[in-house]
């Protein structure tokens, strides 16, 4: 039966009104970019009144916007949910800006730091090679990097006396849930590492101490430090900012993902990803090494 063009037209306002476009303002941290079919992975977080926090793929409406992100960037963007399909649009790099303690006070210690210690180490670029490097850990072992060659390793940067719970202490707890959600793949598959860039007061004696707070297993989280000489290398490869302020340490944060065959894969900046996100990444790579994947 042929309905009247009249009616049709009713029928598909009625439509558009029962179904109307509806835009979400979401953050998360890209897993995977797909140029070739348009997609991203993201662990999402939770976006009020739509979704709980969650791991999904999605469609990119502009693919140019994929040129600027990368597994571990950390994004903003507009979800924009239509009848049957759902994409992102408008997706942009989320700036850390943070140092502690102040960001303002730090940014200006941070430009006299370099004046007095220009860099001497260049920063490792995603997908490359990073160089080995030898460190002490905890029980006084020497830890070279490329021992670890085939297995996923996490590495991140702390000081023991830091006082502030969103910076070291959250770093920290991070990993010590990535030893939790791991705990089948640690040692063989993955390994954590910790790296102190206050060697002058945290030496193995003290990140011994520093482990226990979180029942870290010394043969699969290893927390290193060295000469001050090498730990500012290691600092260096990772883009980690140090530099003393009043007796304390003022520093950026740094997360890295390194896989089975040593290539940086991941540099996460600041401390606004959850643990679950970071798991999430990890979980991500760990199939380039093995392909069982553990939750």
């Amino acid at each position: 039966m042929r309905l009247p063009a009249g009616y049709l037209l009713v029928l598909l306002c009625c439509t558009t009104f029962a179904f109307p476009e509806q835009r979400y303002s979401g953050r998360g941290l890209i897993l995977k970019v797909d140029q070739v079919h348009k997609t991203v992975l993201v662990s999402s977080d939770a976006i009020p009144g739509y979704m709980e926090a969650m791991t999904m793929l999605y469609s990119v409406r502009d693919t140019k916007e994929l040129q600027r992100i990368a597994p571990g960037t950390l994004v903003d963007f507009t979800l924009v949910v239509e009848p049957g399909t759902s994409l992102l649009e408008h997706i942009r790099v989320h700036k850390y800006q943070g140092l502690e303690p102040d960001p303002l006070s730090a940014r200006r210690l941070k430009l006299l730091n370099q004046v007095a210690n220009p860099l001497t180490t260049k920063a490792i670029a995603i997908g490359e090679s990073v160089p080995d490097f030898t460190l002490t850990d905890q029980n006084r072992v020497k830890v070279i990097l490329s021992n670890f060659a085939g297995k996923v390793i996490v590495l991140n940067f702390v000081y023991t006396r830091c006082a502030l719970p969103n910076f070291c202490f959250r770093s920290s707890n991070n990993l010590g849930l990535l030893q939790r959600r791991f705990r089948q793949r640690l040692g063989r598959d993955l390994v954590l590492l910790t790296v102190t860039f206050d060697p002058m007061h945290d030496d193995p004696a003290a990140l011994a101490k520093y482990a226990a707070t979180w029942k870290a297993d010394s043969n699969k989280w290893h927390f290193l430090t060295g000469t001050a000489e090498d730990v500012r290398r290691v600092c260096e490869l990772f883009g980690e900012d140090v530099f003393q302020d009043e007796g304390l340490m003022a520093h950026s944060l740094h997360t890295a993902i390194i896989n089975g065959k040593g290539k940086l894969v991941a540099n996460l900046e600041g401390n606004e990803f959850s643990a679950q996100q970071l798991g999430d990444l990890v979980q991500q790579v760990l199939p380039a090494t093995v392909r069982k994947t553990t939750q």
